[in-house]
């Protein structure tokens, strides 16, 4: 998350010990069964459900992948526990590269931090990253019925109400949720968070009326934004979004004029998970995302490639947990 990561200082350290497992990985044995990789389908393994922004990614991505692997990509929706389920499967899955994670930072670098007793891994150390593929804000939507037309009337709003406002995300210490903490912190207010099973449940929630807001993927929620069927208060980056051009950056608003929230979307394979075909996979990646059909559909949905090498995915992985570890504690954001 891009704002989490700006002006802060970073661990020299932290950020070192990634690299340097980043470039072990890249300098390991190759086994012989890395040169016909894949002889087999692959498995995708989404830790969220259906239809939501991180899903929608990866059917864009994905299918292309496989075309130039050579093989089937499987995708398979794994959701529930902020994305720690699925999340975990690919942690426990034998590292021939045949069971990859499609993930975001949820359960990755936000629930370690929220959640240290229940989360059974730890994802810098059991996972290799091998390259983020697009990168998205989110958007503050509300129901049409809320009595402010812009962010300035609904800040006003949630503050002559402190706690009564609600807003919804996709469960408790998730980057959304952790999004909407940022935008509380910054804007002075006290909300009322509603966690869901997932961002689609959220959505129709703020459409139906039960709950006032929610922090949402762009490409969850621009069909009912059009619609109609939610107002738009305003995306999270410093720019708008192409894909909702007529929506404003809630930094657009003085009180908000520090946020600039993107999410990232990538690829990573369980620890031990050969070099040459976390390299490949990289490389592969790459050329997808250089295609313009590509680049067309995931603009469609308010996402822009987003390329690395895997070591210096690694590293941005390690200075966001550092920045979220900040946003966590001065929120105080735990589950017991």
């Amino acid at each position: 998350m891009k704002s989490l990561l700006s002006g802060r200082r970073l661990s020299a350290q932290i950020v070192g010990l990634a690299v340097a497992a980043a470039a072990a990985a890249a300098l390991a044995p190759r086994p012989a069964f890395a040169q016909t990789w894949p002889d087999k389908p692959v498995t995708v393994i989404v830790p969220f459900g259906a239809g939501g922004g991180v899903d929608a990614a990866a059917r864009i991505v994905l299918p292309r992948l496989g075309e130039r692997l050579g093989q089937q990509l499987v995708i398979e929706n794994v959701p529930g526990a902020s994305g720690t389920i699925g999340t975990q499967r690919v942690v426990r899955a034998r590292p021939d590269g045949h069971t990859l994670l499609f993930a975001v930072a949820s359960p990755i670098n936000v629930a370690p931090l929220v959640a240290p007793a229940s989360v059974r891994y730890d994802a810098l150390k059991e996972l290799l990253p091998v390259t983020p593929v697009a990168v998205s804000p989110f958007v503050l939507v509300g129901r049409k019925e809320l009595k402010a037309e812009g962010t300035a009337e609904l800040l006003a709003l949630a503050r002559a109400q402190p706690g009564k406002v609600s807003y919804g995300t996709d469960g408790m210490g998730t980057s959304l949720h952790l999004t909407a903490a940022t935008i509380a912190q910054q804007a002075g207010l006290k909300m009322m968070h509603v966690p869901y099973k997932s961002g689609p449940q959220a959505l129709t929630d703020v459409a139906g009326g039960t709950v006032d807001l929610a922090v949402l993927p762009v490409a969850l929620v621009q069909g009912m934004v059009r619609e109609g069927k939610v107002r738009a208060y305003g995306v999270t980056s410093k720019q708008r979004s192409d894909a909702l051009p007529g929506v404003p950056s809630l930094a657009e608003t003085p009180a908000l004029a520090k946020l600039d929230v993107e999410s990232w979307m990538g690829l990573l394979a369980p620890a031990g998970t050969d070099a040459a075909i976390v390299s490949r996979l990289s490389r592969e990646v790459a050329a997808v995302l250089a295609e313009p059909e590509v680049v067309k559909q995931l603009a469609a949905g308010g996402m822009k490639p987003m390329r690395m090498s895997p070591p210096d995915f690694a590293a941005y992985l390690a200075r966001e947990r550092q920045a979220m570890a900040e946003v966590v504690n001065a929120a105080g954001i735990k589950i017991e």
